[in-house]
């Protein structure tokens, strides 16, 4: 009779504090959702967030600027054109008078933040001048489906250069100098860039690691006449695969940035890292452009250049395989999984054996490990067969394009 007691104190205890946390927070201006600004949104996240929560925003135009310093966060629009943030800043102007947001739109301090469906603009007039839409110093950030807007210079600054892994997908981005200036590793796909200024357009610095790359794939630049392509201050290494490149784009090759006083000058002791295939160039070829991909040191052929590859394993942003049980404990009626990464758990998961035991979730949600219960001893053979019932879902943390549940497969 306690121990039943026990356990049914138990189930409303979880089930009252899984009610309390929220996965999904919705931000309309109009007042339908839990907030009507961004700011109250991103106020409401705990200081350490350990299980994906989703800011999901409305149509709407929002002038205000973030900041988040949580892990697993998604900020999702509506829609692309038509949910819109938006913000005046000039990196100079917030040095002069610093707030406690950053010097960017859109600022970022923790792992595996995803942006989805957004246009952000910085929207200061003046052609040139440091003008972040996006700051950050986390690992693992993906930004698809997205428009990143500025007049200004490193309209996308991902700056995390010891750990940093970036992927963006079906994205527009403008701005001048160095628009996109990724510092560790990035992979682009399928988009836009397009330059505002007679200046560089993308930027890399990858000197902390040999193997930090910049890919570019299935993308296309414009701007105005006579834009460059790239440069680099710090040792760097490009590949750029499938790219389309306008006629406005200046005959200049992608080149290093030197100083007359050469104590500015940052180490260079692996040589120019430019790498091409199947590009093309409006007008005018240029030799600089030509295939060259064989001269790699990875010996490496253009289908073999995946996010996976680029992020030299460590990391796979689009894949599609959920978290996996590396082993469980049983103690008496209670089991614990222990999965290959920390994970998220949605609602209250029933798992289901193929006769018909029931166990149901008690606590984990944001680590490697989930506890469930059961109403009588368990034996490992009802843990070969697990299914989810009730439409709860457990996902992993790590960031990636397509949510990844969990199969509950368990290898006896």
């Amino acid at each position: 009779m306690k121990f039943i007691l026990k356990t049914i104190l138990i189930f409303i205890f979880i089930t009252q504090l899984n009610a309390q946390r929220k996965s999904i927070l919705i931000v309309d201006q109009n007042g339908s959702g839990d907030f009507t600004t961004l700011t109250e949104a991103v106020n409401s996240l705990p200081m350490f967030n350990y299980e994906r929560i989703t800011i999901l925003v409305k149509k709407g135009v929002y002038e205000e600027k973030i900041r988040f310093d949580q892990d697993y966060i998604t900020l999702e629009g509506e829609d692309r054109d038509s949910t819109i943030i938006k913000y005046n800043q000039l990196r100079e102007d917030w040095a002069k008078e610093k707030d406690s947001i950053g010097p960017a739109v859109i600022n970022i301090n923790g792992d595996d933040v995803i942006f989805k469906n957004l246009t952000v603009i910085n929207t200061q007039p003046e052609i040139g001048p440091h003008a972040f839409v996006l700051y950050g110093t986390g690992t693992r950030t993906i930004i698809t489906n997205c428009s990143m807007i500025s007049k200004g210079a490193d309209t996308v600054s991902l700056w995390d250069y010891k750990t940093g892994m970036y992927y963006h997908a079906n994205c527009y981005f403008e701005g001048a100098v160095d628009f996109v200036c990724p510092r560790g590793w990035c992979f682009i796909r399928d988009s836009q860039f397009y330059e505002v200024k007679k200046t560089a357009a993308i930027w890399h610095a990858g000197g902390y690691d040999q193997d930090q790359k910049f890919v570019i794939k299935n993308s296309t630049f414009d701007g105005v006449e006579g834009f460059q392509l790239g440069r680099h201050h710090y040792e760097a290494q490009f590949y750029l695969l499938n790219c389309k490149f306008s006629d406005k784009m200046s005959s200049d090759p992608i080149y290093r940035v030197t100083y007359e006083d050469t104590t500015r000058n940052r180490p260079f002791n692996w040589g120019k890292r430019y790498y091409f295939s199947k590009v093309e160039k409006e007008g005018k070829s240029l030799e600089w452009l030509k295939d060259n991909l064989e001269t790699n040191n990875h010996k490496v052929t253009e289908n073999e250049i995946t996010p996976l590859w680029t992020f030299d394993g460590k990391w796979n942003p689009e894949s599609e395989e959920g978290p996996k049980i590396i082993d469980y404990m049983i103690y008496k009626n209670e089991v614990i999984f222990k999965f290959d990464e920390p994970v998220s758990v949605q609602g209250n998961p029933l798992l289901t054996s193929k006769n018909n035991v029931t166990f149901t979730y008690i606590s984990g949600g944001g680590t490697n490990t989930l506890k469930f219960i059961t109403d009588s001893d368990i034996k490992k053979e009802e843990l070969m067969t697990l299914v989810i019932t009730n439409g709860a879902t457990i996902h992993g943390n790590i960031a990636s394009v397509k949510d990844r549940n969990t199969s509950f497969e368990i290898i006896m």
